[in-house]
């Protein structure tokens, strides 16, 4: 169990409104865990913090959770179960409708292949997400669930994310007075399948002025943060993510932040065992890592907006920004963009994409405005394996997940693939020890000798890492389609050593 949740009663730290953002002593309360960043100060350091000092105190504040010898890695499996979606999300490229020709829904034999081999090499979970399909039945899922139980007992399933749960909803018309009881009933009925845990995918942005421009279809905020609030209260453990670099103005991932950090409190400060399924007594579950990412553009409706900065008159401020001002930290929740004047008028209509750097200083601030969350995860998935690398120097502690299959990000045009010894040697050049986690970030084994995947390797210019799987029509039929494989640089562990290339 996390450090966050050892404690029978965590104190909330404290809030100091009148200082600055900037001010080393309350920095130095939030590294060490007795002081929290208002939305103000948060922003403040995003908007003017430079860039060497927020990595030091974000990494300063991951040194007091974690250490400073072990950084971590899970081997698990994406699966997308299907990509029929009735969702129209504009930053969405994976989604098809049912009569689309390259629709699919795997079968249950097909996802069982897909576990066996990850358990083949040494994986421990399946993180399972779908789009949102009205033909697929409760006892669907049920069955599938079961199903895999009973194939692969000891894996860990990590699955439907809270758009999925609220569709579940819509679709099945479970019996219940509020949106709450009626997630209740759904959830209850799969964990007693062998649903494990749920992941945070559909975050987005919580802000309502831009989840309604961008996630069209999709569950807003509210209904997100209830669906974890039920898993929570049935005893289970969740992720939480956000996706940023869109439309949306920096005030925005703040907010995001900050009502994560609000939900996790409140799922912190239960006392005593929670009422779990079918009344039995559970511990109460919370949120155990934050993961953020830059939206990718390639093959997506809100890809095709201009950029901001690139026609005559973008001199002034990015109309996201005006929008997220008005919407003060969400005191404002229905702001017309309408209504703030010939700035805001682009809003929706024009993205500023966030590069590396701004990337790394978003993860960072996420590692001190979330205090009250144990992990933050490093997204070179979305970012290049070493962007993902600089991210351990900026606040995170776990580099995610060997990369077997993936199909939203890739849709995308984004797509990296790298195995289990790469990716320790990453944290092992980063000065850090691997360690392979489960899905509560449990410790299960350290690479700390010559047997470690990466140090087993004699030669890194003959190493190749298996091709990543997409998933699509063709392949669901029985045809092997994979991405072209990528040129991935490894840092040499010597110093003065010239780099060396595996692919």
């Amino acid at each position: 169990m996390d450090g966050l949740a050892r404690t029978a009663k965590r104190v909330t730290p404290a809030e100091h409104p009148h200082l600055s953002g900037m001010d080393d002593g309350l920095l130095d309360a939030v590294v060490a865990g007795t002081a929290r960043l208002t939305h103000e100060q948060a922003l403040d350091i995003l908007q003017a913090m430079p860039t060497p000092a927020l990595a030091r105190w974000a990494d300063a504040r991951c040194r007091v959770l974690h250490g400073d010898r072990i950084r971590s890695y899970v081997i698990d499996r994406n699966i997308n179960y299907t990509n029929v979606c009735t969702a129209r999300c504009t930053f969405c490229a994976f989604r098809r409708g049912a009569d689309d020709h390259d629709s699919y829904t795997l079968s249950y034999e097909a996802i069982h292949e897909k576990i066996g081999e990850l358990v083949a090499i040494g994986g421990t979970q399946i993180l399972m997400q779908g789009g949102m399909n009205p033909a697929l039945p409760l006892t669907w899922y049920e069955g599938l669930l079961r199903s895999i139980k009973e194939k692969f007992p000891r894996v860990h399933v990590h699955a439907f994310s809270p758009p999925e749960f609220i569709e579940f909803v819509n679709f099945f018309d479970p019996p219940g007075a509020t949106l709450e009881a009626k997630l209740r009933y759904v959830m209850e009925r799969l964990v007693d399948a062998g649903l494990d845990s749920l992941p945070g995918g559909g975050g987005e942005i919580f802000a309502h002025p831009v989840r309604r421009k961008i996630g069209l279809g999709k569950c807003d905020a509210e209904a997100w943060l209830t669906t974890m609030w039920v898993a929570h209260s049935l005893g289970l453990f969740t992720s939480a993510t956000m996706m940023f670099g869109h439309i949306e103005g920096l005030a925005d991932r703040v907010h995001h932040m900050g009502l994560a950090r609000a939900w996790q409190d409140r799922a912190l400060a239960q006392q005593g065992p929670a009422r779990g399924r079918h009344g039995r007594e559970v511990g109460f579950g919370h949120y155990k890592a934050f993961i953020s990412w830059p939206f990718q553009r390639e093959n997506t409706p809100l890809g095709r907006l201009p950029d901001w900065g690139e026609r005559s008159g973008d001199e002034g401020e990015f109309p996201g920004d005006i929008v997220a001002r008005a919407f003060g930290f969400g005191a404002n929740p229905e702001v017309d963009y309408r209504t703030l004047g010939p700035g805001a008028a682009e809003f929706g209509r024009r993205v500023r994409r966030s590069g590396a750097v701004n990337y790394l200083r978003t993860q960072a601030l996420s590692r001190l405005m979330l205090d009250n969350f144990y992990s933050i995860g490093a997204s070179w998935v979305t970012m290049g394996p070493h962007v993902g690398q600089a991210g351990l120097k900026f606040g995170a502690s776990d580099m995610g997940s060997v990369m077997m299959e993936e199909n939203v990000v890739s849709s995308a045009g984004t797509t990296y693939c790298l195995d289990e010894a790469v990716l320790c040697r990453l944290i092992r050049d980063a000065g850090f020890l691997p360690a392979q986690r489960d899905n509560v970030y449990d410790v299960l084994r350290v690479h700390d000798g010559p047997e470690s995947p990466d140090l087993r390797v004699r030669d890194w210019s003959a190493h190749r890492a298996r091709r990543l799987h997409t998933q699509n029509a063709a392949s669901d039929a029985g045809l092997e389609v994979s991405s072209a494989p990528l040129a991935v640089t490894v840092s040499a562990r010597a110093p003065d050593a010239a780099p060396v290339r595996s692919t």
